[in-house]
């Protein structure tokens, strides 16, 4: 039996890579397919980033109530290798096939989950402000959007990579539903 090579690759995104302008610019072949709700989990912020913030982890609970909203992703599969690398797959994240409900039905697509967590990690307030503004793009709920906001972050130390990373946020702004 011959197989077929896979030319596509499907990520669900549910930290920072949601922001659609943040995952093209890793891989610029992704492109936004839908949003989804893994069930029996919880974002947590305690993964070890390089910067050494806390960046997005999924934590299982066993509890079907529990749920972490995010958005599936398609891109080649050919690209894939520069976002494992970005996602330092190896050197903290893990990648984990996992069953995202969607409007249409359970879809079995891949995510990074953290090796290693610190708990009293916190994220940056700009890379909070990416994940909180790619969940407004995509139309997360407004419940799981105001659970974000409640965050607790910190200031970056590194002036430059702060405004790198807020004018990405500014560029990508889309106005505010309200």
């Amino acid at each position: 039996m011959t197989q077929i090579p896979q030319t596509r690759a499907r990520v669900f995104a549910y930290g920072s890579n949601m922001l659609t302008a943040r995952l093209k610019e890793r891989v610029p072949s992704a492109k936004a397919i839908g949003i989804g709700q893994l069930s029996s989990c919880v974002l947590r912020w305690h993964k070890r980033g390089r910067d050494g913030s806390g960046k997005c982890d999924l934590e299982r609970t066993r509890r079907s109530e529990d749920g972490v909203w995010g958005v599936i992703f398609e891109l080649d599969a050919a690209d894939k290798p520069a976002l494992d690398q970005a996602e330092g797959l190896g050197r903290g994240y893990v990648e984990r096939r996992v069953d995202v409900a969607t409007s249409r039905g359970v879809v079995r697509v891949l995510a990074y989950v953290a090796t290693a967590r610190d708990l009293r990690l916190r994220p940056y307030h700009w890379y909070k402000d990416l994940v909180i503004a790619g969940a407004r793009e995509h139309g997360l709920p407004k419940e799981y959007i105001q659970q974000l906001e409640t965050t607790p972050s910190n200031r970056d130390p590194d002036d430059a990579r702060a405004a790198k990373n807020e004018n990405l946020l500014a560029a990508s702004q889309l106005p505010d539903p309200d």
